[in-house]
């Protein structure tokens, strides 16, 4: 993936990191409940009664929010200069990633480091070495 650093645009960027961060203390504080993907995706894949429709409403939210948005605005072209097979298997090592580590980049990154827990800190150290090194290994390394 390339950045077109000419529409690089730090206002939106920055403005977006923010309604996120309100986002997810707003989900804690009124619903005591961590903005974790991973965990509400999987909440349901195993669902308990009652515990199913903020779930499909928070999901429903991810992707209807990027489609709403390219109603009314422009896109900039993605390129993602991998393979599908690469990225079924980046998909893969992600999702069992995140079993192991109790959590994903938005439950650990985003929830976790805010409340300052120092399992989140040590599970975000750890994905971004992992994902750096990644990076490395295949882009410097292997030349793929």
């Amino acid at each position: 993936m390339t950045i077109d650093w000419n529409s690089f645009t730090p206002w939106t960027a920055l403005a977006g990191g923010v309604l996120i961060g309100i986002a997810a203390a707003m989900f804690v504080l009124l619903n005591g409940r961590i903005a974790g993907i991973s965990g509400v995706l999987g909440g349901l894949l195993k669902p308990h009664r009652g515990d199913v429709a903020w779930r499909v409403a928070f999901v429903g939210g991810l992707v209807a929010a990027p489609l709403i948005h390219a109603a009314w605005f422009s896109r900039p072209e993605a390129r993602i200069d991998a393979s599908y097979g690469a990225l079924l298997v980046a998909g893969l090592l992600v999702g069992v990633g995140t079993r192991y580590g109790s959590g994903c980049t938005s439950g650990h990154g985003v929830c976790g480091l805010s409340r300052l827990s120092p399992r989140s800190f040590v599970a975000t150290c750890t994905f971004m070495a992992t994902g750096f090194a990644t990076v490395f290994l295949i882009r410097h390394v292997l030349a793929l």
